[in-house]
């Protein structure tokens, strides 16, 4: 499966997990969510969604030489965003922003994801524990590839980095 992103270039991902999991519906959802609410409809420009982002740190991960369990959680890490991504923080009047990562749990289990990791010999409790992975996430302010991603798509989509 060949893959080009706007920020680190063509990949060619050999990994049936991943693939299976890229093709998977959970992960196809996120290509309707954006990354920034609803900032795309005042600007267009600013068009990214948790797709493209989870995607990134997925090959993020793999240019830092995260093992594939780790770019399976980098896959997967936003997968419980719901529409309009952190608007739904505000509506719920939930000051920490973690709504996604409440049900991050429930949305996997709910979904065919175990399934899926389970023909691959994963265990998806374990990919999706983020304590398991230091690329993939860090506490605030220290940089993780969630944060670098991010970053760099913002300012790439921004004008700022090309």
């Amino acid at each position: 499966m060949l893959i080009t992103d706007n920020i680190y270039g063509q990949f060619n991902i050999k990994d049936k997990v991943l693939q299976k999991l890229i093709m998977s519906e959970p992960i196809q959802r996120l290509k309707w969510i954006h990354q920034g609410g609803v900032i795309y409809l005042f600007n267009k420009k600013w068009n990214v969604t948790r797709y493209e982002h989870s995607i990134g740190v997925m090959l993020l991960i793999r240019k830092l030489g995260g093992t594939v369990d780790e770019q399976i959680a980098g896959l997967l890490h936003d997968v419980s965003h719901t529409a309009f991504s952190h608007v739904v923080d505000y509506v719920f009047e939930n000051e920490l922003e973690d709504y996604h990562e409440k049900i991050y749990k429930d949305v996997v289990d709910d979904s065919k994801i175990p399934d899926l990791l389970a023909d691959f010999n994963y265990n998806y409790k374990e990919i999706i524990d983020d304590s398991n992975w230091s690329i993939l996430e860090q506490p605030a302010p220290a940089l993780c590839a969630d944060r670098i991603d991010y970053t760099l798509r913002d300012m790439h989509e921004y004008g700022i980095y090309h």
